[in-house]
């Protein structure tokens, strides 16, 4: 004996149409909600004009989605500069930070080399006196090809 178990309709509703059940699906991941500064701006001029009235601010938050909490930081946001602190700003490491890193590092490449150099150019002077004191003399930079990295 199967029973078909059916939906049960109010009574207020209208009996020819059936109800939808909800969608099961859960979005794969939620997305942050963002805000434009001319919408943050009206909703700070709404709430301001809300003060007077007791409870629309509340119904204002309702409406719109809002926490109270939004309107502290886009208030905070405001004074600190109302173009400023209202633009929209990309999240993340500053796009000029890598920049930064990579001049630096070549910087200080070049410095170490520069020293390696003129460690390498003493050394080369003190071969060619201990070479004069041996009687052995080393042909001069100036007798021989002058490499290209020196020209």
């Amino acid at each position: 004996m199967n029973r078909i178990r059916s939906i049960q309709v109010p009574p207020q509703a209208n009996p020819d149409k059936v109800p939808i059940p909800p969608d099961p699906e859960v979005p794969e991941r939620a997305r942050r909600r963002r805000y434009t500064a001319r919408y943050k701006l009206g909703i700070l001029r709404e709430a301001d004009a809300c003060a007077s009235t007791s409870g629309a601010l509340g119904a204002l938050l309702r409406r719109e989605g809002l926490y109270s909490s939004h309107l502290t930081s886009w208030r905070r946001q405001r004074e600190r500069g109302e173009l400023e602190g209202l633009q929209p700003r990309r999240r993340g490491r500053p796009p000029g930070a890598a920049a930064a890193a990579e001049l630096a590092r070549l910087r200080h490449e070049n410095e170490r080399l520069a020293h390696k150099l003129a460690t390498a150019e003493t050394i080369i002077e003190i071969q060619k006196k201990v070479a004069g004191l041996l009687g052995n003399p080393l042909a001069s930079a100036s007798e021989t090809e002058q490499p290209s990295w020196k020209q």
